[in-house]
């Protein structure tokens, strides 16, 4: 019920600003002003992902639209978790209650770019996609730049699904694989194709996060494993006025209590399939630590799943636990990188831990895991976080892992050049949509090779280009 509320609130108000704009109420932007853009997403709640993939695009459309032409800003659950992220942008709180603040803070701007991987679905909170979905409806009412940029659509809540078809159709939604844009395509949704924009992250130095393992007790020698877990049986989160009201006055719901009015689900199945999920990883990793010399460690990508890491922490013998409470993400991300091995349920913990070539394999609750290994060709590294036989079948998958390292390393570095590749199609498909919507706008002169519309890359990626994209041109006859 409070799902539907939020959705007939977002929507009227989306109505309500077509009819305000065109009674002439609004910014209209003019020309020689610099493009004033709003992204709009999950910050604020030290998810490593959703910040870095953030960080990424505000330097990619900087880089692109030029730094002197546009005034970026940056909604933000809470700015405390956020500072020291999004250098020269404004960050804006977004409240849990967020229908009236879209209607007051994205008719300021000149366009709306929504920021969340998980774009348009149902699985995680039909409030967080409504939210996506009123940001992108009022800014296109006003005949605004109105973007979506490396998300993805899965299955949606039929009223949701109406909502996107119906407010999106004046969008550009860039997803980040064909499957979001063939289900996005169905509703009327204009679409390309593009990708995640974590591929030009850089974090700190190695000697920052080899330090980091050091302090937690690691020897500087043995191969560092890394595990990140989440409880992938929560979701959805939904709102509900009765368990807040009960929560307030009686204390109960404590446990699955998300924030404000949303809560994770809860009760006996979820618990059992938790427990399960946790205990399979533990017995694997156990038996595989048996015939292999590795240091297990446990990574939270986002301050939800401590949780998950805590659990599991004394199954694996007390194995130290890294969180994105206690480091930022250019400290957690250089942790990453400096491991030898890593089982994953967090998508953004493989894609930043791939441009350190570190042999992955996922087990996975959505598509997400299942998309970027089938890209990467590496779906025999794939599990579900309900398989019955997970722990047999992961610990099938470690020992492929680890034999195979050479060859996964091998097949994740061209995946990373052909997501940068793709990512800088991104800016071209971005540039084209600003000149669109707004003809005087001062987009670049004359022919630009690929690599200018991308944020200026690291050290380590160009190696990786001259390296694996020689190799490519070199094994296709060019």
């Amino acid at each position: 019920m409070m799902d539907f509320v939020l959705e007939a609130w977002t929507s009227g108000l989306i109505e309500m600003s077509r009819a305000l704009w065109k009674f002439g109420a609004g910014r209209a932007w003019q020309p020689g002003e610099p493009l004033k853009l709003l992204f709009a997403g999950y910050n604020g709640t030290r998810n490593t992902g959703s910040d870095v993939r953030v960080e990424e695009m505000l330097r990619q459309v900087r880089r692109v639209l030029g730094e002197n032409n546009v005034d970026l800003s940056v909604m933000t659950f809470d700015p405390e978790r956020s500072r020291g992220y999004f250098s020269g942008t404004r960050q804006v709180q977004l409240p849990m209650i967020f229908p009236p603040f879209l209607f007051r803070e994205v008719r300021k701007y000149d366009g709306a770019i929504t920021c969340e991987g998980s774009m348009f679905k149902s699985k995680f909170a039909n409030a967080l996609s409504t939210m996506t979905i009123g940001a992108l409806g009022i800014a296109s009412a006003e005949n605004k730049l109105s973007v979506g940029y490396g998300g993805e659509a899965g299955a949606m809540d039929p009223m949701l699904e109406k909502m996107c078809g119906h407010y999106c159709r004046r969008s550009l939604i860039i997803t980040r694989n064909e499957e979001s844009q063939a289900i996005l395509s169905k509703l009327g949704v204009p679409t390309e194709l593009g990708t995640d924009t974590a591929w030009t992250f850089e974090p700190h130095p190695a000697e920052v996060g080899r330090k980091a393992l050091s302090a937690a007790g690691w020897d500087g020698r043995t191969p560092v494993l890394a595990i990140c877990p989440i409880n992938p049986f929560w979701w959805p989160v939904k709102p509900s006025v009765a368990k807040l009201i009960a929560r307030k006055t009686f204390g109960a719901y404590k446990e699955s209590h998300y924030s404000s009015v949303y809560f994770h689900n809860a009760g006996p199945s979820v618990d059992a399939a938790y427990k399960k999920y946790l205990g399979a990883i533990a017995g694997a990793v156990n038996a595989f630590r048996k015939t292999h010399n590795v240091f297990p460690i446990l990574v939270a990508m986002e301050r939800l799943d401590a949780r998950a890491c805590e659990a599991l922490a004394p199954q694996l013998g007390g194995a130290p636990v890294f969180t994105s409470d206690a480091h930022d993400m250019y400290e957690l991300v250089s942790v990453l990188r400096c491991c030898g091995l890593m089982v994953s349920s967090r998508y953004h913990a493989m894609v930043t831990s791939m441009p350190g070539l570190v042999p992955s394999a996922g087990i996975t609750m959505d598509e997400r895991i299942r998309n970027l290994l089938r890209e990467r060709g590496h779906d025999h590294l794939l599990l579900t976080v309900d398989d019955p036989d997970l722990e047999a079948k992961l610990l099938v998958v470690m020992e492929r892992l680890a034999a195979d390292a050479d060859a996964v390393r091998d097949g994740i570095a061209h995946s990373v050049v052909r997501n940068l590749k793709t990512m800088a199609r991104m800016g071209v498909f971005l540039e084209r949509a600003v000149h669109k919507c707004y003809p005087e706008f001062p987009v670049r002169a004359g022919v630009h090779g690929w690599e200018e519309y991308l944020p200026p890359l690291s050290p380590n990626l160009q190696r990786l280009l001259e390296t694996y994209d020689i190799a490519a041109a070199a094994a296709a006859g060019d």
